[in-house]
């Protein structure tokens, strides 16, 4: 078996080879893109923490044309006000079905299984996962999610996972030296 070498380890060269088809990044939020934990004020206020780093990679995938969506179960103003900030244009919120949100937005973009990749780290995320060329999940994921995962990242959800896939599918497209620029 031959293998590709990217910023995080050697990776099986048929799943490098996946990602170069892909034009759709569709994630989870909790525990993707934050480290799962919910936080809550006495005031009722909920708080999440966001890396920069995946934010960094966010933009820098969507500007070589790469769409990225957020399919979450929870509805939470924070998530919308940080996909926003990052120009995240899909953001789906409240759906617990999240293989027909995703057959969904794969409809409105005229995409097909073999251009989505999917991360999550739970159970509610195989219908993502049943529709995407390639699932990612986590180290810090659900086991069995793991075991369905095509990758699972090296970093932990909210600490830089996404920005992992972000610079392995920027590498695919051979796309990953340019500068990108702008803040996160």
């Amino acid at each position: 078996m031959s293998s590709v070498s990217t910023l995080y380890g050697n990776i099986d060269s048929r799943l490098f080879e996946r990602c170069k088809t892909i034009r759709l990044l569709v994630c989870d939020v909790d525990g993707i893109f934050s480290d799962g934990r919910i936080y809550l004020g006495n005031a009722g206020e909920e708080l999440k923490a966001f890396h920069t780093r995946d934010g960094y990679g966010v933009k820098a995938l969507m500007k070589i044309g790469v769409e990225v969506a957020v399919i979450t179960g929870r509805r939470s103003r924070i998530v919308e006000d940080r996909m926003r900030a990052l120009g995240v244009r899909h953001i789906i919120q409240g759906e617990e079905n999240k293989g027909h949100a995703l057959q969904n937005l794969m409809a409105t973009l005229a995409l097909n299984t073999q251009q989505v990749a999917a991360m999550g780290d739970d159970m509610p995320d195989l219908g993502m996962f049943e529709l995407s060329a390639l699932s990612i999940s986590v180290p810090d994921g659900h086991p069995f999610i793991q075991q369905q995962a095509d990758y699972v990242t090296y970093c932990a959800g909210g600490f830089g996972a996404v920005r992992e896939v972000c610079d392995l599918l920027l590498q695919a497209h051979d796309q990953l030296s340019i500068s990108h620029g702008s803040s996160t």
